[in-house]
C-alpha cells in the first residue's frame, strides 16, 4: 500500500476491501485507480470488483493466490507496440488468456497549476511515448513513473505547478487535479489491446470468431521458420501476429509470439499446427478466446 502515493491510498484500500470480501467478482489490474487498465476492467466486467496492484507481476499473483478471479493486462498499444516484459510474464505466469479488449485511449494533461508553467510530465513510459511530439512541441519534459493513474496521485502529492501528469480524463477529478488540456495523443487511433488471464480456461463453447495465441521456437536449421510457416497457408489459417523476442541474453534462441485465427478442434488449424509442431524445438498454447473486434 505504501507504494502508492498518499492520495491514492484510500481508494486503492477501499478497492482492495471490497475485492477481498468477493475474489470472484475480483478483476485485477496494474496501476492506481483511474488508469487506462482500471478503465477497461470497468468497460469489459461492468459488474467486477477492480483491484489495483502496483506491477503486472502482484496482478499476476492476485490470480494465482485466488484474490482475484481474473486479471486484465495491457499487452500492446497501436502506436507504441507491445507492453515491455509482458511477452516474458506471460509464460511464466501459469495464467490462460481467455478474453481480450481493445480501449480506445484518452491521454490528458493533469496538474496543480496552469498549463503554462509546467515543465515536466510524469507518466508511464508507453503514454509518454505515445504524446512524445506533443510534449517536446510545448517545451516539456518526459518523467518516467510505473503508470499513468499513480503519476496523478504523486502530482496531487506534490502540489508543485512545473509538475503534471499524463493520464486518462477522470483520473483529474478522483485526485482533484486541474485538466490543463485533453486529447494529446500523437495519433487519433491510439488503441492499447488487452488480455484476460485466469487460472484454468475452458473450453470455448458457443460461436466465434476465435483467437489463439501461442508460442514457439523453431528449430536452429535454415529456412525453419519459413516451413513452420508453410502450414498456416496451405490451410488456409490466418495469423494476425507474430513478433520475435530473445530470452536469457541468448542471442542464437529466437522464441516467437503469434496470434491465430481459430481454435483447437478446427481440422485446419489442427493441420497448421501438427506442421508448425514439426518445425518448432516446442509450442505452447496461451489461451483461446473469443475474437473482440476483427483485424486488419
Amino acid at each position: 500500500m505504501e507504494t502508492y502515493a498518499a492520495p491514492a491510498r484510500p481508494i486503492v484500500a477501499a478497492m482492495t476491501a471490497a475485492a477481498a470480501a468477493r475474489p470472484d467478482r475480483a478483476v485485477a489490474f496494474q496501476g492506481a485507480p483511474g488508469a487506462n487498465s482500471h478503465v477497461a476492467v470497468m468497460q469489459a466486467f461492468p459488474d467486477g470488483l477492480p483491484l489495483p496492484c502496483f506491477t503486472f507481476e502482484d496482478a499476476i499473483d492476485a490470480v494465482r493466490d485466488g484474490r482475484a478471479d481474473c486479471a486484465m493486462i495491457p499487452i500492446e498499444n497501436s502506436l507504441h507496440g507491445r507492453v515491455a516484459d509482458i511477452h516474458f510474464l506471460l509464460p511464466e505466469s501459469g495464467l490462460v488468456i481467455t478474453g481480450e479488449h481493445f480501449l480506445p485511449i484518452r491521454h490528458a494533461l493533469m496538474g496543480s497549476g496552469a498549463r503554462d508553467a509546467v515543465r515536466e510530465a510524469m507518466s508511464h513510459p508507453q503514454a509518454l511515448g505515445q504524446c512524445r511530439h506533443w510534449l517536446k512541441a510545448h517545451g516539456i519534459h518526459q518523467v518516467s513513473y510505473p503508470d499513468t493513474a499513480g503519476a496523478a496521485a504523486f502530482v496531487a502529492e506534490r502540489r508543485d505547478p512545473a509538475i503534471a501528469a499524463l493520464a486518462p480524463p477522470g483520473a483529474a477529478a478522483l485526485y482533484g487535479l486541474n485538466l490543463l488540456a485533453v486529447d494529446i495523443a500523437d495519433a487519433d487511433h491510439n488503441t492499447t489491446r488487452f488480455v484476460v488471464l485466469a487460472r484454468g480456461g475452458k473450453p470455448p463453447a458457443g460461436d466465434g470468431p476465435w483467437m489463439t495465441t501461442l508460442i514457439f521456437e523453431v528449430k536452429n536449421v535454415p529456412a525453419a521458420l519459413y516451413k513452420a510457416m508453410g502450414g498456416f497457408a496451405t490451410n488456409g489459417v490466418n495469423m494476425t501476429k507474430l513478433e520475435s523476442y530473445q530470452r536469457s541474453g541468448s542471442f542464437a534462441a529466437t522464441e516467437f509470439y503469434a496470434d491465430v485465427e481459430g481454435k483447437p478442434g478446427d481440422p485446419a488449424f489442427d493441420r497448421a499446427m501438427e506442421e508448425l509442431g514439426f518445425h518448432s524445438k516446442w509450442l505452447r498454447l496461451l489461451g483461446t478466446y473469443r475474437r473482440a473486434r476483427e483485424r486488419g
